[in-house]
């Protein structure tokens, strides 16, 4: 390939993109930034980038809208799902709709990047049989059903028979990033 890799970064949080922006130009790629699914389609209309990092929550919207435009746009990108958000379903739902790989944050450039180049599932990967604690299901639960509420939290919290501050309460402990 010639000249610099060209790569997305899909983040609403403006100091996170910034940090991960100056880490990927050090390591010689052309960044753009977006923080939103609306600013993906406007530059997706003149530009394809090579490789994509995409964070799952993006205030409102869902990163997931990313990921399926970008695969649209491409289906050969590489396309990272970055969240501090990480569930099991958001996970399935990231890879169905064609990301490459899913991370949890905190995630550094050489763990995005080492994402990027891989492009087989891994046998060998370590099956633990620690057992879900209770938290953890509950957290799985809550956010599976965020998923199917497009984010929406009082819908999410209607589904889930709980008080939508009761909700909320719970998402800022967890800080949904």
């Amino acid at each position: 390939m010639s000249g610099p890799r060209e790569l997305l970064i899909v983040e609403d949080d403006d100091a996170f993109a910034r940090t991960l922006k100056r880490s990927f130009e050090r390591r010689d790629y052309a960044v753009r930034v977006a923080s939103s699914p609306d600013e993906v389609e406007a530059l997706l209309g003149d530009w394809r980038p090579d490789y994509a990092v995409v964070d799952l929550k993006l205030g409102n919207a869902s990163g997931l809208a990313c990921v399926q435009t970008l695969r649209a746009a491409d289906p050969a990108m590489p396309i990272v799902v970055l969240t501090g958000f990480a569930s099991i379903a958001t996970a399935v739902e990231a890879i169905k709709l064609g990301a490459s790989y899913y991370l949890a944050k905190p995630s550094n450039t050489d763990d995005i990047e080492a994402a990027f180049e891989r492009s087989e599932g891994n046998v060998d990967a370590p099956l633990d049989a620690r057992p879900s604690s209770i938290k953890t299901v509950e957290w799985e639960h809550i956010h599976q059903t965020l998923v199917e509420a497009n984010f929406n939290i009082s819908e999410a919290a209607r589904r889930l028979g709980m008080h939508r501050r009761t909700l909320a309460r719970k998402l800022e402990k967890r800080q949904v990033k």
